[in-house]
């Protein structure tokens, strides 16, 4: 199966029928791609040389189809990583978000895993082939018994230097790279909490934690002092190795279920080392339009993307209404893709595989009218 796919869609390749990759063009042949970067005044993406605007549209590559994390199978079935990426290229990706496990990047509190900075150092090469631009997001915990002990021991001080550690050996091997879109320094942190907590990692779902605390104990602090301070901590290590690409910060969009909510992570205090916004929307059935006044609370003057959006809680058609009711200021939207076609989930059958074959096929046909 997997040997036809590729062969698919190296087909598809070679008679013309993808989109081009997402890079300036000469003659009509694919050149080598652009550095992406903040327009003039801050409020869209663009290629940084040619200037014209870029529109992130893509997926998150999170897991596969079995539910592995890509670092549990890049070494031994890295066919399989190259077959996925050529996929999500021929689907009309020019996007693809990456989750980084720390305990896979870090041997010590302070030392890098030298084969798993080489097999970034592989995606990054086989991005650039591709014509995909990644959203590298660090410092993942998903698998509870995969979290190293010394790094779950460890004090707020020394564990906030692990992970500008885990950044600053990233950058290092990503900074020169054009297919790097953007660097999101952790999947949806939570806001510190005034309550004392003892475990680090939170939002279970599925058996995999989502989210991670930044502190367990705020001791009379400001939480946004806390926040900026670690913002701050991980956006230097980033920029010591790397100047040059974005950064940003995938969080709860807590508007979305608090009306009056404000933003925390994106507010004045805590962002002005973001580069852009990042929240992850997924709109209820019967409330898009809440949700589209909910994702106004985000527009800040910075490029606003929806980093994570599916068909969960509403049908693909009333997604599809709520990208319509906001691609006017949102400046990008990523989805979900699992290592499978959607032949594979038609064979599949039942609830899961009609939602997500009807979600990729969505995805495919909205490619040509988004990136227009």
């Amino acid at each position: 199966m997997k040997s036809f796919r590729l062969q698919t869609v190296l087909l598809f390749i070679l008679i013309g029928t993808l989109t081009p990759p997402l890079a300036a063009q000469e003659n009509g042949a694919a050149t080598e791609l652009e550095f992406i970067a903040l327009s003039s005044d801050g409020t869209h993406f663009v290629y940084r040389n040619s200037g014209e605007r870029f529109r992130p549209w893509g997926f998150n590559y999170d897991h596969d189809h079995a539910g592995r994390l890509i670092e549990d199978y890049w070494d031994d079935e890295w066919e399989k990583v190259e077959e996925d990426f050529l996929e999500m290229r021929a689907l009309g990706a020019n996007v693809v978000r990456i989750h980084l496990q720390l305990g896979k990047f870090m041997r010590s509190a302070t030392e890098a895993d030298g084969q798993a900075l080489k097999k970034l150092s592989d995606l990054l090469k086989l991005a650039e082939r591709t014509g995909l631009y990644l959203d590298l997001t660090g410092l993942g915990t998903y698998h509870r018994d995969e979290v190293p002990a010394w790094y779950s021991e460890m004090d707020e001080q020394d564990r906030w230097e692990t992970q500008a550690a885990f950044w600053r050996a990233v950058a290092g091997v990503c900074a020169n790279s054009p297919a790097v879109f953007c660097y999101d320094l952790m999947n949806e942190p939570l806001w510190p909490s005034s309550k004392k907590e003892t475990d680090w990692l939170a939002g279970e779902l599925a058996g995999k934690f989502f989210c991670q605390r930044l502190t367990l104990d705020l001791g009379g602090r400001d939480p946004f002092d806390v926040a900026r301070q670690w913002v701050d901590q991980l956006t230097e290590a980033i920029r010591s190795k790397d100047d040059r690409h974005l950064i940003t910060l995938g969080a709860i969009p807590w508007a979305l279920t608090f009306p009056k909510a404000k933003p925390q992570f994106y507010s004045e205090r805590v962002s002005e080392n973001l580069d852009f916004v990042s929240v992850h929307f997924y709109p209820e059935s019967g409330k898009v339009e809440q949700a589209v006044e909910a994702l106004k609370v985000y527009d800040l003057g910075k490029p606003l993307v929806i980093e994570e959006m599916f068909p969960l809680r509403c049908t693909v058609e009333e997604l599809d209404a709520f990208i319509d009711a906001t691609r006017e200021w949102a400046a990008g939207y990523i989805g979900f893709y699992w290592g499978a076609t959607v032949e594979d989930y038609e064979k599949e059958g039942g609830m899961t595989g009609a939602l997500i074959s009807g979600w990729i096929n969505y995805f495919r046909k909205k490619t040509p009218e988004f990136l227009k």
